[in-house]
């Protein structure tokens, strides 16, 4: 049985920075400095999302001049605002699951870890059943909110139900435990279908 990470012997992908000299620092000089250093990327990370979302405006925003039938000019959106938001609000969103779960597969080989996996249906599980129970829970007892965009929110729940479907066959009954080529292409290129 290998030691934990924080013990001496013991180590994970990044840390410890200094080997097992920095295993025999005090636990409290460790945790302060690990907590300083994930305020940091947090905040970071926060940046990259303000520049993410400044990005999703820009794109979603764009129009193009189409030539009518009539002679005149009229002005569109290149995109379905709808769905382009709802798409790269997922990308943006899952960007974190995403990477965690390739560099877990690079650092298992490109054999099947449950780590990738695992945060990306959890992620989806944790967006699709909390987010939407504390958008419930906070709306006031005597006040009625509606769905504006109807369409949008039918695209939304069914293409979730079919994922979570799409995830289920692949990896518990078609092949289980284990994700062949042509199931990892089928998934890709159902990307675009919403």
């Amino acid at each position: 049985m290998s030691p934990a990470i924080c013990d001496e012997g013991g180590g994970g992908m990044v840390l410890p920075l200094f080997g097992d000299a920095e295993q025999r620092w005090p636990s409290g000089v460790r945790g302060v400095l690990y907590g300083a250093g994930m305020i940091y990327f947090f905040v970071g990370v926060a940046i990259v999302a303000d520049l993410f979302m400044a990005a999703i405006e820009r794109i979603t925003s764009r129009r193009k001049k189409v030539y009518q039938e009539d002679g005149r000019w009229r002005t569109e959106g290149v995109w379905n605002e709808t769905i382009a938001t709802l798409t790269l609000m997922a990308l943006g969103s899952s960007a974190p699951e995403i990477f965690l779960s390739v560099i877990d597969v690079f650092k298992k080989g490109f054999k099947f870890g449950e780590l990738g996996p695992a945060t990306i249906v959890g992620s989806a599980a944790f967006n699709l059943l909390v987010i939407v129970s504390v958008c419930i829970a906070t709306i006031p007892s005597n006040e009625v909110r509606m769905i504006r965009n109807v369409p949008a929110f039918f695209i939304t729940a069914v293409f979730s139900l079919l994922a979570y479907v799409w995830m289920a066959i692949i990896l518990s009954i078609n092949t289980p435990e284990v994700v062949d080529l042509w199931e990892a292409l089928a998934t890709f290129l159902f990307f675009p279908i919403p």
